[in-house]
């Protein structure tokens, strides 16, 4: 499916506003995710992101955690 028709973009505004899922993008001809991430950063949005609920939230949070002090560290 072609970056450049409106459908395609139209699909990856709405993957960027968290309104469809990527399990939906796949159904509507998107077949790599390299694809869309490029389709997002050519109409400047970012992927969604996950919520933070659920049975991995401690774990996410202790790898955001990891993060963030592994990007301090290199100031």
């Amino acid at each position: 499916m072609p970056l450049q028709s409106e459908e395609s973009e139209r699909l990856i505004q709405q993957y960027a506003a968290g309104a469809i899922t990527w399990h939906e993008m796949r159904e509507h001809g998107f077949g790599d995710y390299v694809e869309v991430l490029a389709g997002l950063g050519k109409l400047g949005l970012r992927p969604p992101v996950a919520p933070m609920d659920g049975p991995n939230r401690a774990a996410r949070e202790r790898g955001r955690t990891i993060i963030r002090e592994a990007l301090r560290a290199q100031r």
